[in-house]
């Protein structure tokens, strides 16, 4: 994908990520190349996405079911998940 192509991604948040900014799921349309790209658009709409997303530490994704790094590539992506480490128990 190059900058100038934009995609539409269906978006999932998870446990308090989802709590913070207040939606389960969206829909975006975008020219993030990866993951810490689209995060990085999302935490520029408003303070409710900046507080959820400010720790890239503290936040995971998957790309169309499938766990990634943030540097991945989002060519010819669906859907991106932004979710908490998970723990065991």
């Amino acid at each position: 994908m190059t900058p100038e192509q934009d995609q539409t991604l269906d978006i999932l948040y998870f446990a308090w990520v989802r709590e913070r900014i207040g939606v389960a799921r969206e829909q975006v349309t975008t020219s993030a190349a990866t993951p810490r790209a689209l995060v990085a658009e999302l935490a520029a709409r408003d303070d409710r996405y900046a507080a959820a997303l400010a720790d890239l530490g503290a936040l995971r994704v998957a790309i169309d079911q499938t766990l990634s790094d943030l540097d991945a590539s989002l060519a010819g992506a669906r859907e991106v998940a932004i979710f908490p480490p998970m723990t065991g128990g």
